[in-house]
């Protein structure tokens, strides 16, 4: 059993309790490359469904494509905002062993943002924009739905669509693609998003513009 120098067994480092704590990605380094290079296509191709392979067992309530993307994209410099039903202090653990990530408790202060449920989500402009001089400086979320392709159509033009394409994300909320329409209408600042459900994720860029 792991134990920090000195500490109790099943304790970490910075007092987190490991005697329970999932393990992360097998191999670090290889695993999160092949994940990252997965994340960049779903963002280069927006709308489209890519799946994650491998073995990862994702803590409660997470699915297997959320779980990877935050192991890929959070490390010591980026604050993670969790949502309140995931926000457990097993999932803190997790992430605080695995990532390193500093925890916020305002998503205004987060760079990435974990929400599982989708439909009691804060508004898009609660999350960190950018600013002119900076505006990679916004947030990108990581929003877990029940399914990405059994959802009402929704079609998507824009950079990396060819023509178009139509997306079927189910349990967004009601307000989401009218908050996306502004997100989008002020680029270069906004936030990007993800959408996961199971293995499988899909990327919104804050290029993307979006049709009934």
């Amino acid at each position: 059993m792991l134990s920090s120098p000195g500490g109790p067994a099943g304790i970490g480092p910075a007092g987190i309790d490991i005697a329970d704590l999932k393990p992360g990605l097998g191999d670090p380094v290889h695993d999160s490359q092949g994940i990252f290079r997965i994340l960049l296509e779903a963002m280069a191709r927006p709308g489209k469904v890519m799946q994650f392979e491998g073995g990862l067992d994702a803590p409660t309530p997470l699915d297997v494509a959320t779980t990877a993307a935050l192991l890929t994209l959070c490390d010591q410099d980026t604050p993670l905002w969790i949502d309140w039903i995931a926000d457990t202090p097993p999932l803190r653990g997790y992430f605080s062993f695995h990532c390193g990530c500093p925890l916020v408790e305002r998503s205004q202060e987060a760079a990435f943002a974990l929400v599982s449920d989708a439909e009691n989500m804060p508004r898009l402009a609660l999350f960190a924009q950018g600013v002119d001089q900076y505006p990679d400086r916004s947030a990108s979320l990581v929003i877990q739905l029940s399914s990405l392709v059994e959802g009402p159509a929704t079609v998507l033009r824009g950079p990396g669509i060819r023509d178009q394409t139509v997306l079927k994300a189910a349990g967004l909320p009601d307000w989401f693609w009218n908050d996306w329409r502004l997100n989008a209408g002020q680029f270069p600042l906004g936030v990007d998003v993800f959408l996961t459900a199971g293995r499988s994720i899909v990327g919104l860029p804050r290029t993307v513009v979006v049709e009934a």
